[in-house]
């Protein structure tokens, strides 16, 4: 079994992987949901650890970033972010953790900002799926206006969905992840791309019993993008 199948299989047996008919944050009705919280106890949250930092490893020799950090937006990413510097040790590099309030504390120390200090640090964000991209645009925008430098972002799973750009009065489809590189100028790596689950269920139907390939299908010819 490779990696990438290891991984899909872990989403599905921990309920991770949802089908039926759900509201994403980007308003879109969609016939599949992820949702990485249901991996929520110490083996599960250890290996999802050891996938992030294989990949956050692998794309440090592939391009040679170096970084200072893992941050972890509120609140998936909090968990996240521990678990992935916690595995991250075995590659003998000792990352801090830093993660952000919804709300800015008003009384103690004050700030927005729990662990490390990120100003002049170079930052990583882990966190759990990109579809819209909002969240990770945010919290990019955070990090540098407290004087950090978001150098990569690492997802769980990239749903492979368009975002829309306007040219010359037309609408060009493009992928999520290629218009938020583009305007932040960060590079965005996920662990797997829905695709490639996809292509597993088809495998395994019998692990796929409620989903909709009707509805996907057409829920992936209006806002699927490959990435």
């Amino acid at each position: 079994m490779s990696s990438h199948e290891a991984l899909i299989r872990l989403f599905i047996e921990r309920g991770v992987l949802q089908f039926g008919r759900f509201q994403l944050k980007s308003g879109r009705m969609a016939p599949y949901f992820f949702n990485l919280a249901k991996i929520h106890d110490a083996v599960g949250l250890t290996t999802l650890g050891n996938y992030y930092a294989a990949a956050i490893n692998q794309q440090i020799k592939k391009q040679g970033r170096d970084f200072d950090l893992i941050f972890g937006p509120a609140y998936k990413g909090i968990a996240l972010s521990v678990t992935t510097a916690l595995a991250l040790q075995k590659y003998h590099i000792h990352a801090s953790v830093c993660f952000n309030r919804k709300e800015q504390k008003q009384y103690g120390d004050g700030g927005i900002f729990i662990g490390a200090e990120v100003r002049h640090q170079r930052v990583i964000l882990v966190d759990d799926v990109l579809t819209a991209g909002t969240a990770i645009r945010e919290a990019i925008t955070l990090l540098r206006n407290a004087g950090a430098v978001p150098v990569a972002v690492f997802i769980a799973l990239d749903r492979q969905e368009t975002a829309v750009a306007i040219k010359q009065d037309t609408q060009q489809k493009i992928s999520t992840i290629d218009a938020l590189t583009k305007q932040t100028g960060v590079p965005v790596h996920a662990l797997i791309r829905f695709e490639a689950i996809l292509d597993y269920l088809q495998k395994h139907p019998e692990e796929a019993i409620n989903l909709d390939w009707q509805a996907t299908s057409i829920y992936r010819s209006r806002f699927g993008c490959l990435s």
